[in-house]
């Protein structure tokens, strides 16, 4: 008997704890401030110093491939006497905690901390050398930690608002499918491509699926996949006026890279569209990969034109929809 009520305590105990946790959660208010926005906690003398001249090199240097100047990240300075509640609930904060009393050095990412859904990076360090040591070797990691938590909050955000026929049309022909929010419609299906678009009155935000043969090799260097591309845009998306159509421009050099992300591996290609024989353009990102038993290459292209606005954050919006595609579960 002492053993059975003592098994319906333990019980209860880890359920009370379990509705707790969930109950956190749930009581953590949404996140502050605009897309793209990180607030760095550091005090005025660093941030005016070497420390901060970092800092802005790494968050708030140059987005690559937009025609004008455009940071990478906007960056606003919180002294840590001034970090109240207001500034706790922003969706990306980097804190610096430079203190020669800390027990060890180290920058710490964590999910959640005030509000939801939140990105928090701590540099621990003794000295300011540390601190700048520490950005410096993980500035990779951190500004693809801000990155991820941007395009998660645009995955579901996408996911919560989907347009689900959208899915069903690229899965018929591809396997999977990207997720699609509320404002993306079908322009074009054949039997191996497929355009997708948000199309407003002076932004439109597309994406291309499109799949060809593999071959027995170099199947991702970058002339193939440009080879590929402007093969099927020629033969898919015409300009407004005769003999013209979208390509792929060779006044910035595009570049490939190779990212393994949640289980999927392909060529990343980075790079600038143009219409031939027209003065349109813009910037692209592709993501080349296998398809079912690697005997074609699928690719899903995201793309912008918004001749009048900052292209940033049009670019990642549509560029985030191509990392939350999934294959479907009959062929998982």
């Amino acid at each position: 008997m002492k053993r059975f009520v003592t098994l319906v305590l333990l019980t209860l105990t880890l359920l009370g704890a379990l509705s707790c946790n969930r109950s956190t959660r749930v009581l953590l208010p949404n996140v502050s401030g605009k897309a793209g926005e990180v607030i760095v906690v550091i005090d005025r003398e660093n941030w005016e110093g070497n420390l901060g001249n970092a800092v802005r090199d790494i968050l708030a240097c140059d987005c690559p491939y937009l025609p004008q100047k455009e940071a990478l990240f906007s960056v606003a300075n919180i002294t840590p006497t001034g970090f109240a509640d207001l500034f706790k609930v922003h969706r990306n904060i980097v804190i610096f905690n430079i203190d020669a009393q800390n027990q060890e050095e180290g920058v710490v990412y964590r999910n959640d901390v005030w509000a939801h859904p939140q990105c928090i990076i701590q540099v621990n360090a003794f000295d300011n050398e540390g601190a700048l040591r520490l950005l410096t070797e993980n500035a990779d990691r951190i500004t693809n930690s801000i990155e991820q938590a941007e395009r998660d909050r645009i995955i579901a955000n996408a996911k919560l608002y989907e347009e689900a026929n959208l899915a069903k049309v690229v899965t018929e022909m591809v396997g999977g499918s990207p997720h699609f929010p509320t404002g993306y419609k079908l322009k074009k299906r054949t039997e191996d491509f497929i355009w997708i678009a948000d199309e407003k009155q002076y932004t439109n935000q597309g994406v291309f699926i499109y799949k060809y043969p593999a071959g027995e090799s170099e199947n991702f260097t970058k002339e193939n996949i440009i080879a590929h591309r402007n093969k099927a845009l020629q033969e898919n998306v015409p300009g407004m006026f005769d003999n013209t159509w979208m390509t792929t421009s060779d006044i910035v050099n595009t570049t490939v890279e190779f990212i393994k992300f949640r289980g999927l591996q392909f060529a990343q290609t980075r790079g600038w569209w143009e219409v031939h024989n027209d003065f349109m353009g813009g910037p692209f990102v592709s993501h080349s990969f296998y398809g079912e038993g690697a005997k074609e290459i699928i690719v899903l292209e995201a793309w912008v034109y918004a001749p009048r606005y900052d292209k940033r954050q049009y670019l990642r919006q549509v560029e985030s929809l191509l990392y939350s595609f999934e294959w479907a579960k009959s062929n998982e």
